[in-house]
């Protein structure tokens, strides 16, 4: 090799590990930057705004704001966020930006969701809520597909329910499930050694059959979780608890022409229903239609060109993940049946 030719290359490796400098330099700025704005600025992470539909006497022309705001999916505190550590914040993080708005007048809902983690749905329930309650704004929810279980436990915070005939929702119920896999050990030659505290420790364990007072105990607390979303139910929707509890809060999932029916909607309708619905709730004659969007983040960006080596590693493909959610041992769940494993 030439001297020229490795003075070229010694260039080269001299301008490329210049680049891999500047650029760990700068995903460390930007990581520095997303995480420690909210507290240099003093305020929560901030949403922007999109138009969905302009006021009808043409743009800025408009007596008020009604915010479009979406539930889709798992409901879960492990899903990722935009602008917030968790999906749930995001969605907290929009309804308090709306409710503090003063030139936001409504908030529209839009539910699609088979419900998800206990805690997160009471969560997001009390969101929507502070905004129906505190804020005095009118909440219309809009149910896609699906608002089942705690995805109709976050509807009942809404002031106005609307769904399509055929929408599933209702689902009253609460869920926990563990696998037993004692036989299995026994035919592969394992077994499970446990030291534990207390009695309860190792009350979900699969290596060995249920006892009598764990299985006492967790019933408990399923009927504990489950009195508390038939009690919010009843008192949302202004109906009896104890025929809730004789009739479609059993768990069962129910289409929107049966929650008509039962009274746990108001009405049907889609989401331009939902639009018209709002503005006569919060008396607006000439609203705009807005959303919110996450900003653009140079931190998040480089996250995600980071995570992207790792994603392109696996290219295995399961049919039965994508269409269940990922269920956790020991977690309650308000979700329907057919979503547990």
């Amino acid at each position: 090799m030439t001297q020229k030719n490795i003075g070229c290359l010694g260039i080269l490796l001299v301008v490329l590990l210049a680049g891999s400098v500047l650029l760990n330099f700068i995903f460390i700025i930007a990581q520095s930057a997303t995480a420690s704005s909210g507290l240099i600025t003093g305020k929560a992470p901030h949403f922007e705004e999109g138009v969905v539909v302009e006021p009808k006497s043409g743009k800025g022309d408009t007596d008020g704001k009604i915010a479009l705001i979406s539930l889709r999916g798992i409901i879960s505190a492990a899903e990722p966020g935009a602008i917030g550590d968790s999906a749930i914040d995001d969605l907290k993080l929009q309804l308090k930006q709306a409710g503090e708005d003063e030139k936001v007048k409504a908030v529209v809902l839009h539910i699609d969701s088979p419900g998800g983690e206990v805690t997160a749905s009471d969560i997001l329930y009390n969101a929507v809520r502070k905004v129906r309650d505190q804020h005095k704004k009118p909440v219309v929810v809009c149910m896609g597909s699906l608002a089942a279980s705690g995805g109709y436990y976050v509807a009942c915070g809404g002031t106005w329910l609307l769904a399509n005939e055929t929408t599933f929702t209702g689902s009253i119920g609460v869920i926990m499930q563990t696998l037993n896999y004692k036989d299995l050990f026994g035919k592969v030659g394992l077994s499970s050694v446990t030291f534990k505290s207390g009695a309860l420790k190792d009350m979900l364990s699969g290596s060995r059959d249920m006892t009598d007072p764990e299985r006492e105990y967790i019933q408990g607390l399923v009927m504990q979780t489950y009195g508390k979303f038939v009690g919010i139910v009843a008192r949302e929707r202004k109906l009896d608890e104890t025929e809730l509890r004789n009739g479609v809060a059993d768990g069962r999932v129910i289409s929107g022409k049966d929650a008509l029916a039962a009274k746990l909607i108001n009405g049907f309708g889609e989401i331009e229903d939902g639009y018209a619905k709002a503005a006569e709730l919060a008396k607006l004659k000439n609203p705009s239609i807005i959303r919110y969007e996450s900003p653009f983040r140079l931190g998040r960006l480089f996250r995600m060109l980071g995570s992207s080596e790792a994603s392109h590693r696996k290219v295995e493909v399961s049919i039965t993940d994508a269409l269940k959610p990922k269920l956790e041992a020991g977690r309650l769940y308000f979700l329907p049946a057919f979503y547990a494993p």
